[in-house]
């Protein structure tokens, strides 16, 4: 259990889950700064197709924010990112049920379409249907695949649905 206000938080879910809006709210809260691992991935090229980085550029982009002192670490990614797990204070799954992420797919495609929001990438209707087929894969294959990659890190792994949840584990775990 933690027992200090952690300064490197990795967390991780399914697409929907909220890691990205978590991780914004977590870094204006703790005062750390937070990286997407997608823009990690990916050189984001504005209204154009997005080029992804070669490994050596993303593995030292993720190096650099991993041997800083703060951070949060966001995303779905885990195989190539077992370094920021070792390194982290804290490993946050996010648990969010399936009817819930199909809701906030729908929602982001909707507002960045319409134009209300800026995303990272383009919102197609190609690109809403993945979303859900890697929701509902991430439940039937993903998500077991995840807990044995963080069996050796069970000590600082916390396990919830929402960010009220996290507070909770927080405020316990700093009493």
């Amino acid at each position: 259990m933690i027992k200090l206000r952690p300064n490197k938080i990795h967390i991780i879910g399914s697409v929907g889950s909220g890691k990205s809006t978590l991780a914004r709210h977590l870094s204006t809260r703790l005062d750390l700064p937070y990286y997407e691992l997608d823009n990690i991935v990916w050189h984001r090229v504005p209204q154009g197709q997005d080029i992804r980085n070669s490994p050596e550029t993303r593995d030292t982009l993720l190096q650099k924010a991993v041997h800083s002192n703060q951070w949060i670490i966001e995303g779905v990614h885990y195989e190539w990112v077992a370094k920021s797990f070792e390194k982290a204070d804290l490993i946050v799954y996010l648990n969010t049920p399936v009817w819930k992420r199909n809701v906030r797919i729908l929602k982001r495609f909707t507002v960045q379409k319409l134009g209300l929001e800026q995303g990272n990438y383009r919102q197609t209707f190609t690109m809403l249907w993945r979303m859900y087929k890697w929701s509902y894969q991430h439940d039937r294959k993903e998500k077991a695949l995840i807990m044995a990659f963080l069996q050796p890190h069970q000590h600082k792994l916390c396990i919830v649905r929402n960010e009220a949840e996290l507070t909770r584990y927080l405020e316990e775990s700093t009493k």
